[in-house]
């Protein structure tokens, strides 16, 4: 996976929209379950992004986005109170200021503790930089490179128990064809780690054969979409979806709440 097209997609114009929220909102669910036990874990993340994100930027004013999301969910009050995101995104505006979107790999790094171990793959140039800026506080392996080959160069990880976060643009059609067989060699090799996917539902259909393998290839990982409506007319991305490998126990219930929550955009 590899050329311009990849290149192009930058994330600040989308930070903190519906998809984000479900995306950050399970997965912090995963962090908080998961660093609640005494036991060391590792967070590889495949599609970093900048990790954080400028909701007052020019970028989230043009799309309008945020608003439909971070912003309308904060002041309605979507998620409940002490909620694992909730407390995250607090932590990570105390330190960037009152309009930060936190990214995964913030969420991340401020959910793991000491002896815990981070790696994300972010092959934008800018946006490394951006991401090597924002990682700087904390021992987070930033890598340049394919998000995909480092998650198979890097698995299993030490610890070896732990989290991947797979969440490319989807911009290019082999990213869907990537996916299925990429999470299977992982699992081949690393059977223990929750590999955790984000991918669009799209008018097009386009996410349905990749999802048919991964139910076939995973028959007891767990999916779980939200359907929203276009961020604007004409806009292809009609919702959003998980799929979790080895999902801990107590995402489906979460998951289930989370579509609550999420229906309020409708």
């Amino acid at each position: 996976m590899s050329g311009a097209t990849m290149l192009s997609y930058q994330h600040s114009y989308h930070a903190g929209n519906l998809a984000d929220l479900h995306k950050h909102g399970l997965l912090a669910w995963v962090l908080d379950y998961m660093t609640a036990k005494d036991k060391p874990l590792s967070y590889l993340e495949t599609h970093a992004g900048r990790g954080v994100y400028a909701l007052d930027g020019a970028e989230a004013a043009k799309t309008g986005e945020a608003a439909q999301g971070i912003v309308r969910a904060l002041r309605e009050g979507w998620f409940p109170k002490g909620h694992a995101y909730l407390r995250l995104l607090a932590e990570a505006r105390g330190i960037f200021g009152p309009a930060a979107c936190p990214g995964s790999p913030l969420l991340a790094a401020l959910a793991l503790r000491p002896g815990d171990a981070m790696h994300l793959a972010e092959l934008h140039p800018q946006e490394h930089a951006a991401l090597v800026r924002a990682m700087e506080p904390w021992t987070g392996n930033c890598h340049r490179e394919d998000g995909f080959a480092m998650a198979l160069a890097r698995t299993p990880p030490e610890p070896r128990r732990g989290i991947l976060l797979v969440d490319p643009s989807f911009e290019v059609k082999a990213d869907y064809e990537a996916v299925p067989r990429v999470l299977q060699q992982v699992n081949r090799k690393w059977n223990v780690g929750v590999l955790m996917l984000w991918y669009p539902l799209l008018a097009s259909a386009a996410h349905r054969p990749m999802l048919a393998a991964l139910e076939a290839a995973f028959p007891d990982g767990l999916r779980h979409e939200v359907a929203f409506p276009p961020a604007r007319p004409g806009h292809g991305m009609v919702g959003s979806g998980m799929f979790v490998v080895n999902p801990p126990w107590g995402l489906a219930e979460e998951a289930a709440r989370l579509t609550r929550v999420l229906a309020r955009a409708r």
